[in-house]
């Protein structure tokens, strides 16, 4: 046998393999784990130069999986104010006031992370104005979907009248003929995120192409420390794959730069982002981006669509009314002929779907495209997934394992499960609904294949504290109790991330010939209280038998 480049050793290993779920060493070599077994053994194994990592009695994992987030916004928003847990006006004023202060060269002032009812109702522009009226303030809500700017920023965005935009974004008029200041979804947002001068950074989001005049290479060595800093966030966090959730082209470059320069710590999943301007001719993109980058570090493979919004904002689209809107339900953000169209079209491609469905309507709409698209294409191993799965019919469950469909679900997403508070969400979702909302259990029960994340930056990436959330998820009224025991959860960010991205034969666990990633936690997950899990840190992130987070350095 060869020898080993790197053995851990006294460890609670728990491998995820069910042929052997435990051992207390285990030895790599190369980008590959080379064995498991005792101490003993893989010290026998050793290369006379080889790094002998003593864990301690502490738990070691397969290298911990991100199955939804967005690195690059996530990144850039490292340097932003940041704005959860602050209630009231004269709290937001002061943060505010601060930041604006520490950086006053700033062209926008960004805020991240804002309760929609940070002073007890909506904001608006005029309560802003009195915080920061002569520099332009922008405001994101912790999921994204909706923001507060000030006149200032409307004005200087050329949107303080307003605009026509696509379905399902709006720019909320006031009274007096002018914006109130709050902005619905990726497009309404897009013209004040753009005084940032950062547009790039937004562009797979907002609007699901590469950015527009080209980045200079100012621009893109610019960009690409903002990925890199992004990427070292993640290793300190245990995460070794990440699946991008916004993307184009131009997140694959700067990838493959950072890579060329050996600065590529995760391997990276980046989609083509299909918004409700495209046609189905527009997947030839989608087809090159999934030749061009396709191996284990960095690869496509699959679009990425918004069917809905968010329940705070009423843009989820629903089966029944909003109990504060009566005949509101929000609307999709593609027609359905459009949506199903495109589902069938990227399906006969080979490429797999990831939507995002938040109301029922949408999660089921997601569910009649792809079977629709097995109708015309026939059945294949596509694991089709849909995104937060915040409410669903329970009728729709049994469609999704038939369909094979995977659910990419964010436990720290359930209000009160984290840090995103009971109400007003369970309001917006109405009670008699809470039996259908923000469910892993029932779906996993079902046998609907579960894969974990944060959604970075909605929430907090550590996924540690997610997988507190997940064991915690609180009990709501007349619902299920939707709680998973430790290992299922430990399941759903590792074995079940990499069955989502079809990557299952080669990581999420600790198995020989494996690709090596590796996490190493400071204590012993297994023995630590559920409510201390979120405290625990990592103390080694490994990914392809490369120490990319020492703790100790």
């Amino acid at each position: 046998m060869q020898n080993a480049d790197l053995v851990i050793v006294n460890g609670s290993v728990l491998t995820m393999d069910p042929a052997r779920p435990r051992a207390s060493a285990l030895a790599l070599s190369g980008d590959r784990i080379l064995a498991l077994g005792t101490d003993d053994e893989m010290r026998a194994l050793a290369a006379p130069s080889a790094r002998i990592v003593d864990a301690a009695g502490a738990t070691v994992l397969p290298g911990l999986i991100e199955s939804h987030l967005h690195l690059f916004v996530g990144a850039a928003e490292l340097a932003h104010l940041q704005l959860l847990g602050v209630h009231g006006a004269e709290a937001l004023a002061h943060a505010i006031k601060a930041y604006a202060a520490a950086h006053p060269d700033l062209p926008l002032i960004t805020g991240q992370g804002c309760d929609y009812a940070i002073l007890g109702r909506a904001l608006t522009r005029h309560d802003l104005d009195a915080i920061l009226p002569d520099r332009p303030v922008i405001l994101l809500a912790a999921d994204h979907h909706t923001a507060w700017a000030n006149t200032a920023a409307l004005r200087a965005a050329g949107i303080l009248e307003g605009r026509a935009l696509g379905p399902g974004n709006e720019i909320v008029m006031g009274p007096d003929g002018l914006a109130a200041g709050e902005l619905r979804e990726f497009e309404a947002k897009a013209p004040v995120l753009a005084l940032s001068g950062q547009h790039r950074i937004m562009a797979g989001l907002a609007k699901g192409a590469d950015p527009d005049p080209a980045p200079s290479d100012a621009d893109r060595a610019q960009d690409k420390e903002i990925m890199a800093r992004g990427l070292a966030h993640c290793a300190r966090l245990g995460l070794t794959s990440l699946v991008n959730m916004d993307g184009n082209r131009y997140t694959l470059e700067l990838l493959a730069a950072l890579r060329a320069e050996g600065r590529l710590t995760a391997r990276v999943r980046v989609p083509f982002h299909y918004v409700n301007t495209r046609s189905t001719a527009d997947l030839d993109e989608a087809s090159a981006m999934s030749r061009d980058y396709d191996d284990d570090w960095l690869c496509s493979g699959f679009v990425k669509f918004f069917l809905d919004g968010v329940v705070d904002s009423g843009t989820a689209w629903r089966l029944d009314d909003y109990p504060d809107r009566p005949g509101w339900r929000g609307e999709p953000l593609h027609t359905v002929e459009a949506f199903t169209a495109a589902v069938t079209e990227a399906d006969r491609r080979g490429l797999q779907i990831a939507v995002h469905a938040i109301g029922d309507a949408a999660v089921r709409g997601v569910i009649d495209a792809v079977e629709s698209a097995r109708a015309t294409n026939g059945p294949r191993d596509a694991r089709h997934r849909i995104e937060h799965i915040e409410m669903i019919d329970r009728a729709d469950i049994p469609r999704m394992v038939a369909l094979g469909m995977v659910g990419s679900i964010q436990p720290c997403h359930a209000p009160g499960a984290m840090d995103f508070p009971l109400q007003d969400t369970l309001d917006k979702v109405g009670r008699h609904r809470w039996n259908d909302a923000y469910l892993q259990r029932s779906l996993a029960n079902a046998g609907v294949p579960l894969a974990f994340a944060s959604d970075w930056p909605v929430a907090d990436a550590n996924p540690l504290r997610g997988i507190q959330s997940a064991l915690e998820r609180p009990l709501y009224e007349g619902g299920q109790d939707e709680r998973l025991s430790l290992h299922e959860v430990l399941a759903g960010y590792t074995t079940g991330g990499a069955h989502a991205a079809h990557a299952g034969d080669r990581k999420g666990r600790l198995t020989p010939g494996y690709l090596a990633d590796v996490v190493i936690l400071d204590g012993d997950i297994e023995a630590t209280p559920e409510n201390g899990i979120g405290r625990m840190s990592v103390a080694l992130t490994i990914c392809g038998g490369k120490v990319v987070w020492d703790s100790a350095v």
